[in-house]
Formats: C-alpha cells, structure tokens, sequence
C-alpha cells in the first residue's frame, strides 16, 4: 500500500512522501521496522512522542502525532488514538465494511453473549467470527491469544483478525468491547450494526477512576451502533440510551414496556427455561445454563439474533444446543456427591448474583474459593469480601493474578469487609485453596471456584505461571478416588 492510500478520508496535517510503500502501522516503538508508519499514542506510562526521532532513525517513512515533534516525516492529526484505528482498518483493507459487527459491552455478560451469539449463526449456516476473553475464532478455527485478558485486541490486531475473517468468508463478527477498549478508541471508525449493553456495576475504576467516566466509556459503543440493545432491568440501562443514534432496542424480565420480555421463566439446576416474547412473536427458550443472570444472557443473543434477521425457529435452536462457555457457571464431571463449578465471577455484582442463584439451587453448603486481582480495582475487594462471607457457608479467600502485588496484602483488603470470620479462611496459594474446599466439601455440597473462569494461568510478579483448576480438580480426585 502506498502512504497516500494509506491516508484516505483521515483528516491530517502536513506532507506525505510520493509514491512511498508502506510495510507496516504500528504504535509500538519495538516493532518499527523500515517503510513504518509510527503512530505517537500517550499513554499512562509512555508517550510515543519521545519516540518518534528513534522511529525515523530506524527507517519510519512516516510519524503521525498530535504535536510538533521537530520531524521532516511527520504529520499531525487531531486525536492520534482514532487516526491509529482508522490507519490500521485502511492498511487491512477495511475488512470491518464487509462484516456484520455486534459488538457487546458492560460489566458482566459480555463473553457469553458473543459466544452464545456465534453459537446461534453457526447454526443457522453461517460464517462468522468471534473475538472474546475466553477465544477468538475466525470461522472455526482458533486462533491464540497473547493478553492477560484479551476482551479487546489491540487495534492493529484487531483489524487483522477482522481480515482474516473476510478472507474465510465470514459474514459476521461478534466481539466483546471493553471499557477501557473504547476510551483508547480501538475500536474507533467501526460501526456496529448492533451494540448490546448488559449491566453496569463496580470494576475498573482504577482505571477509569469515577463510576461516571466507567459509565460513560461502556456508552460508546452505542454512539457506534445501528441498533442499541439495552438491558432496561439495570438501572443504567435507560440513560445508556439518552442521546444515541441508534434504533433502541429493549429486553427486560420485569418491564411489559420492552420490546423483548421473558415470561414462565423456570430456573432448574440444569438450566433456563423462558416464554421470549416480542411485539410480534412468542417462543419458548431453554439454554442449558442455570442461574437468572443466564435468562439475561440468552435474552441479549435472542434479541440481537432476531434484529439481525435471523428467525425465532433458528434462534430457539441454536440456544437449545448450545455447549455452554467454558468458565461460565461450568459443572466439572467429578463423580462426586458434591458439585464442582467454575465460574468467572470477579466483580461484586458476578460474586454475588453466583452465589445467590446457588444458594436457590444448592442441597447442602456452599464453599467459594475466590480472590481480587493485583493491579486493578482495589475499592471491590472488601466489597467482595462482604458477599462471599454473608452468601458462602464456607469462604476461602485465595490469589487471583495477584501480579506485582503483595498476595497477603490483597487478602488484607478482602477481609476488611468480613464482618464475621468464623467460616473465612485464608490460603494465598490457589492450588491449595482449591484442595481445601475439595477436601471441606461433603455430600450435597457445592464447591464454587471463582475469578479465573476460562483461565489456566496465574500472574505473579516473575510472570505467567501454569494454573488450571480443572487440572487441580482432577489430580485431587485422582489422589483419593
């Protein structure tokens, strides 16, 4: 690609050579490689301005930035976040105007849905790829991952895959957009034929810092969507909907006024069971995970599913076999007379509505190992300390990515909200946090393993080290069958 194409419809500042062949776009000063385009991004620790000499050097035809930076090869753009998504979609090609984008935001919910909604258009017949925390697929091959939660790819990758999944035949792309993914505008100058917004609650504010800029970031999405649906039963729901373009689309268990309610909703323990009824049509859907919060789930794909004009037939079947999301209120085969789960939840609103819905279907005690992670929100860790001693009959709190952060000084926060610590019990060690419960659970019992989900790795200070709790589960029973 020449530079000048390169530059089409982004508004900019300055001189660009003739006829100059570009090999790569990149805002990572470790990956200039000669023929370039470097892109100034300011972040948190590292301004790609101070880098921008030693990218020419290295053979950057081009440095784009957001201020004078003294440089011959340079052009100056008003935000160079979004001149970086818009650079990166047009060296791909601009593989997103081919496909079909749903894009799912808010605090929990977010990677069943796109699974469920893959799941559903595989179904149907169609091609379509997934990028998510638990995978990313482009058709039906999967591709690896490289983050420590990859919820959002970096916009480089991100178009990409995005081309990977136009050269495959996709049609469409179901996709998680984080909050932070959207403040730092990876996903700037894509337009979501869809945007969904589940919930809302505490996370991510060491990041965002105020609730209100976390609300505002998950809004985003829907300033970027044709059709805006919204879960109205959250009480952010409605004001998510103040001021965006989109065609609303609502979906409530409570609210007779939304477009989709559900109704006789059966909550057994191996699943939901609901009548989907919209302004036109009535159906019956069962998705083969418990819990209400999965009513919420299946609704959103049900709801996207049918806005995106797939029938009522195809949507009820797709959900009715549906594998499930690996991490997500997953039952372990343990042959046991207690029940082993695996579950995700790492915010106070997740913790709180598992342990809930167990509490309704469990026969004995429940036992939660769960932990916070280092580097991140420190404001929910008594919070969830609170839940999971008021909600478990046992809580062992444990490490959850403690990352550069001290185990034992996390475990310090979580227990400032325990109020009663007769049945808490501490094991910063998560392998043996999880024999503990094991070797605590009797009969009628259900063992909840909270926070790492899908994950099969742990974060320390040194680095990534191997942890699969499913692994864990499985020499312990092994040990004493």
């Amino acid at each position: 690609m020449l530079l000048h194409e390169l530059f089409q419809e982004i508004e900019y500042k300055g001189t660009l050579l003739p006829d100059c062949a570009v090999s790569l776009v990149t805002e990572d000063s470790r990956r200039v490689v000669p023929g370039c385009v470097f892109v100034c991004v300011e972040g948190r620790r590292f301004d790609g301005h101070d880098f921008a000499a030693q990218a020419v050097e290295q053979g950057a035809v081009c440095v784009v930035a957001q201020r004078d930076t003294g440089l011959a090869a340079q052009v100056i753009v008003e935000d160079a976040r979004t001149a970086y998504a818009l650079l990166c979609g047009n060296f791909n090609g601009n593989p997103a105007k081919q496909l079909t984008l749903v894009g799912v935001t808010g605090t929990n919910g977010k990677t069943t849905i796109a699974c469920l909604l893959k799941e559903i258009f595989d179904a149907a017949g169609y091609k379509s790829g997934l990028v998510s925390t638990v995978k990313i697929l482009v058709d039906q091959e999967e591709l690896p991952t490289d983050s420590d939660i990859p919820t959002t790819p970096d916009t480089c990758k991100l178009h990409s895959l995005l081309a990977k999944m136009v050269a495959a035949g996709c049609t469409h792309c179901f996709m998680e957009t984080s909050s932070m993914a959207l403040v730092q505008r990876r996903c700037a100058g894509l337009q979501f034929a869809a945007g969904i917004y589940t919930n809302l609650t505490q996370d991510h504010l060491d990041y965002h810092g105020t609730f209100e800029n976390y609300f505002e970031a998950k809004k985003i999405l829907l300033w970027q969507s044709d059709i805006a649906i919204v879960n109205i039963d959250d009480e952010y729901g409605p004001a998510m909907l103040e001021g965006a373009a989109a065609r609303p689309v609502t979906y409530s268990l409570h609210d007779n006024h939304a477009h989709y309610t559900a109704k006789n909703v059966q909550l057994p323990a191996d699943g939901v069971s609901y009548e989907l009824v919209s302004r036109g049509q009535i159906g019956r859907i069962k998705y083969g995970t418990p819990c209400e919060f999965s009513v919420y789930n299946s609704m959103a794909a049900a709801c996207a599913a049918l806005e995106l004009g797939l029938t009522l037939e195809q949507v009820q079947a797709g959900l009715a076999n549906s594998r499930g999301v690996k991490g997500r209120m997953e039952v372990l085969p343990t042959g046991t007379p207690y029940t082993v789960i695996i579950d995700y939840a790492h915010s106070p609103d997740g913790l709180e509505k598992v342990l809930q819905t167990l509490r309704q279907t469990s026969k004995g005690r429940i036992i939660c190992v769960f932990g916070c992670g280092g580097e991140r929100d420190a404001g929910k860790r008594p919070i969830m300390g609170r839940i999971a001693a008021e909600l478990a009959d046992i809580a062992i709190v444990s490490s959850d990515n403690p990352r550069s952060e001290d185990p034992l000084a996390i475990i310090a926060d979580v227990l400032e909200g325990v109020k009663n610590k007769s049945q808490v019990f501490t094991e910063p060690d998560r392998a043996k946090a999880v024999v503990l419960a094991l070797k605590k659970a009797r009969e009628g019992d259900t063992v909840l393993l909270a926070g790492k989900g899908h994950e099969d790795y742990q974060v320390l200070a040194g680095g990534k080290v191997h942890l699969d709790e499913r692994e864990i589960v499985a020499q312990f029973l092994m040990l004493n069958s």
